[in-house]
């Protein structure tokens, strides 16, 4: 008795043999046909998700191969908001890492992203994250109190490596480093470091959105959106918000 086509699509789901799918070439049901033609579809997108992330391991296994065995790729998020931190992490991969889906963390919907932070702390040699508070970054600028988050979430990690790859950004360490412009969709460990930094972000301004209701903290992260804006009217500013950002200094005295 044939199989069905329900029982078809379980098979597709599970790695099917050449074998099998050769078989199913000639099965003259559309259900079918209509579940080949969706399986090799979902497989070529997958293979080309695997080349692309082979391509952004390369400088990595180009360091590895020159014998530096731990390289680290740092990240930062919150640059851009009128409130909260700016967060850093700093992530150190293994040689055998195939997590493919490890994309720049703005390319990854949240639910995915909180899927690849949790195997990311299961398979990393290690990941450490660094915080600005607004206070640090009113006194001193973002720019550079990026770049002190960016040196604690270095200094935190458990392994020293060999080499640092840094997204747009120097940092004050002995350290070898290498600077690279849009990081994230170059180096497989800035991308991870880019997930890290932005899940950790993501919670801690949910946290701080029902300390501070009003401004929709949990939806837009801190970033001026209508609603943030609107809250800043109503409200002047929160103890989290930055002073020295427009247009949140206009707030102040209420």
């Amino acid at each position: 008795m044939a199989e069905t086509i329900a029982q078809i699509k379980q098979s597709l789901a599970a790695e099917p043999s050449a074998e099998f799918l050769a078989q199913l070439s000639s099965d003259p049901r559309k259900g079918v046909q209509d579940a080949l033609a969706s399986f090799y579809k979902k497989r070529e997108k997958i293979m080309k998700k695997q080349a692309e992330f082979e391509k952004r391991l390369q400088l990595e296994k180009e360091f590895w191969k020159s014998g530096k065995e731990y390289v680290a790729g740092v990240d930062e998020v919150g640059r851009g908001p009128l409130a909260g931190p700016v967060v850093t992490a700093a992530v150190i991969l293994p040689h055998d890492f195939s997590l493919y889906e490890v994309n720049d963390s703005k390319q990854i919907s949240e639910k995915k992203r909180e899927e690849l932070y949790g195997k990311i702390l299961e398979c990393a040699l290690a990941v450490s994250v660094g915080v600005a508070d607004n206070k640090l970054i009113d006194q001193i600028n973002i720019y550079q109190a990026t770049r002190i988050a960016m040196k604690e979430a270095v200094e935190a990690l458990t392994i020293r490596p060999d080499h640092l790859l840094i997204d747009a950004m120097v940092i004050d360490t002995p350290i070898e480093q290498t600077k690279l412009i849009k990081g994230d969709a170059r180096s497989a460990s800035i991308s991870a470091a880019s997930i890290v930094a932005k899940v950790n972000r993501d919670h801690l301004m949910r946290f701080y959105d029902e300390l501070y209701p009003g401004y929709e903290l949990a939806s837009n992260a801190g970033y001026g959106t209508k609603k943030h804006l609107a809250g800043l009217k109503k409200y002047g500013a929160s103890p989290i918000h930055r002073k020295t950002f427009e247009p949140v200094m206009h707030f102040l005295e209420k």
